[in-house]
C-alpha cells in the first residue's frame, strides 16, 4: 500500500528559516519505508535565499528530507539552465522530466541524471513516476526562453507506454501543469496526479483519478495513500512540527552572509501581501512598487503585474533589504516601455482575469502609478482611464515603467512586448529599495483602481475621472520636495 508525501511550490518558505525547518521536520515525520517523498516543482525559487544562492539553498532541504522524486516548475529555471543543472547534479533525488528540452533541443539535464520516468519501490509496490512541466514556461520565465517545452500529454502517453512495459503496479504523474492536470488525469493508465503550479490547494477526482495540489509557500503537505479501495488524502500543516535545526541554521547563514539585514525603512501600519490584497484590486504593496518603478524610470506610468508580487509576511515595523527582496525576488530589471495611448488602453483592459486567460478567474492582474482606471466588473469593460489627470490620448506616446518579464510573457499584459523596450533602470528590488530610502514607506489606497458594477457603471461612465491625490512625483521633481 504505497504512500506519497507531496509538497510543491514551496517558494518563499526559505525566507523564514524556522518555517523551512518545520517543513523539513514535518516531511521527515510523515516519511517511512512505505512512502515516497515527492515534489512537483517551484521548490527552488523564487525567494530571498534563492536570489543569493541561485537556488542552491534547496539542497539543504532536499538532503534533510531525503526527497525521492522531483520535477521542474517554471521558477526552477529562474537563474538559467546552467544553474538548474548544477542543482540537479548535487540533489539526492531523481528528477523526472518528460517534456523539457535544453538549448540544443535535447532532453534537459540528461548528463546530470534527469530522466523522463523512473520506477521506485513504494509500500511494497513498483510505482512508475514521470514528470511534466507547463509548456508555456519559456514564455512565463525569460531565463528559460532558449529552452523548449513540448506537448506534456504526448510525453505522458509515451511514459505510460514505457512504464507499462516495465510492468509497474501504479503510474504517478508528477505535474507542474496547474489547470492542465485535468487532461493529464484523462491520459489512459495514469493512477494519480501529484500537481502544482496553481497556488490554491486541491484534492479532487477527474474521471476517477485523484489530483492533488498542496498550495504555496509550504503551508501544507499532503499525505496520499493508494490501496485497492482507491485513494485517501490527509492534509498536514507544518505549523506545530519540530524544527530541523540544520535546515534552519543553513538558511540563516546564507541570508546573513548576503548582508540583507540592512534596515531601509519603517512601516507604521502593516502592509499585507496576501492573495486577497494583491489580486483583489488596488492595494498598498502594489501602489508602493508601481510608484517606485515610475520614479526610478521617470516614466509617465508605473505598472506592476500582480503575479510578480510574491505572497508572504506583512511588511511591518523595521523593513530590511531582505523584506523588499522577498516582495520582488527576481534578478530582472525595471524596463521603460513606450506605448501609444491606444496600446496603453489595451494594457489597462488586461488588468483583469476577464481579459487575460491566466491564473484564477477572480484575479486582478495589475497595479498602477501615475494613472487611474475605472473598471465595470459586471460588463467586463474599461469605463475610463487617465494619466496625470488627463484622459488617455490614443495617439500620444506614453512611457511605462514595468518588469522586464512583461516584454516576454504572453500571459499577462500581452499588449506589451519586446518591440516596446526603450531602456532599463536597475534591478526591480534595488529600484524599490532606492525609492524607500528616498521617500519612506507609507503607501495608501487612493482610488487609482475603481471597480464598479450595475447602476454605478452608467454614473461613473459619465464622470470625468481625475488623477488620485498623493501619487509620488517622477524623478524629475523628486529632488524639489
Amino acid at each position: 500500500m504505497p504512500r506519497f508525501v507531496h509538497y510543491s511550490d514551496i517558494e518563499n518558505v526559505y525566507d523564514g528559516p524556522e518555517r523551512a525547518g518545520r517543513l523539513a521536520g514535518l516531511v521527515t515525520e510523515l516519511d517511512g519505508p512505505d512512502a515516497a517523498v515527492v515534489g512537483s516543482g517551484d521548490d527552488t525559487a523564487p525567494c530571498v535565499a534563492a536570489a543569493v544562492s541561485a537556488g542552491r539553498q534547496a539542497l539543504d532541504l532536499y538532503r534533510a528530507i531525503d526527497t525521492d522524486v522531483e520535477t521542474f516548475g517554471n521558477h526552477d529555471f529562474d537563474f538559467g539552465p546552467e544553474a538548474t543543472r548544477d542543482v540537479v547534479a548535487d540533489s539526492p533525488q531523481t528528477w523526472v522530466s518528460a517534456n523539457v528540452r535544453d538549448e540544443d533541443g535535447e532532453p534537459f539535464g540528461a548528463a546530470e541524471g534527469v530522466v523522463p520516468w523512473t520506477v521506485e519501490r513504494v509500500g511494497g509496490e513498483r510505482v512508475g513516476f514521470f514528470g511534466v512541466t507547463d509548456p508555456a514556461t519559456d514564455s512565463l520565465n525569460p531565463m528559460a526562453a532558449d529552452m523548449t517545452f513540448t506537448d506534456p500529454y504526448a510525453a505522458a502517453r509515451d511514459c505510460v507506454a514505457a512504464l507499462r512495459g516495465e510492468g509497474v503496479d501504479r503510474i504517478v504523474a508528477v505535474s507542474h501543469l496547474g489547470g492542465g492536470d485535468d487532461d493529464l488525469a484523462r491520459v489512459d493508465g495514469v493512477d494519480l496526479v501529484l500537481g502544482g503550479h496553481v497556488h490554491s490547494e486541491r484534492t479532487d477526482y477527474v474521471d476517477g483519478v485523484l489530483c492533488t495540489r498542496p498550495g504555496v509557500n509550504g503551508h501544507a503537505v499532503l499525505e496520499v495513500t493508494l490501496d485497492d479501495d482507491g485513494a485517501r488524502v490527509e492534509r498536514h500543516s507544518p505549523a506545530d512540527a519540530p524544527v530541523n535545526e540544520s535546515v534552519a541554521d543553513a538558511l540563516r547563514e546564507r541570508i546573513a552572509a548576503a548582508g540583507l539585514d540592512e534596515v531601509v525603512g519603517r512601516v507604521d501600519e502593516p502592509i499585507a501581501r496576501t492573495e486577497a490584497a494583491i489580486h483583489g484590486g488596488e492595494c498598498r504593496i502594489g501602489n508602493l512598487v508601481a510608484d517606485a518603478y515610475r520614479w526610478g524610470a521617470d516614466a509617465d506610468v508605473g505598472l506592476q503585474n500582480a503575479g510578480g508580487l510574491r505572497l508572504g509576511h506583512d511588511l511591518a515595523e523595521e523593513v530590511t533589504l531582505a523584506d523588499l527582496l522577498s516582495v520582488l525576488p527576481f534578478e530582472e530589471p525595471v524596463v521603460e516601455a513606450e506605448l501609444t495611448g491606444a496600446e496603453l488602453l489595451d494594457a489597462f483592459r488586461q488588468l483583469t482575469a476577464t481579459a487575460v486567460d491566466f491564473g484564477e478567474d477572480h484575479w486582478w492582474h495589475g497595479h498602477v502609478s501615475g494613472a487611474a482606471v475605472v473598471w465595470d466588473d459586471e460588463r467586463g469593460d474599461l469605463l475610463s482611464a487617465t494619466v496625470d489627470g488627463d484622459p488617455v490620448d490614443p495617439d500620444r506616446l506614453y512611457t511605462v515603467a514595468t518588469p522586464e518579464y512583461l516584454l516576454h510573457s504572453d500571459h499577462e499584459f500581452p499588449s506589451i512586448d519586446e518591440r516596446h523596450r526603450a531602456g532599463e533602470h536597475g534591478i526591480q528590488h534595488e529600484v524599490l529599495a532606492a525609492y524607500v530610502r528616498e521617500f519612506g514607506i507609507d503607501p495608501r489606497i487612493e482610488g487609482r483602481i475603481r471597480r464598479v458594477d450595475g447602476a454605478d457603471s452608467e454614473r461613473v461612465a459619465a464622470e470625468s475621472t481625475t488623477a488620485p491625490e498623493g501619487v509620488p512625483p517622477s524623478s524629475g521633481s523628486a529632488g524639489e520636495e
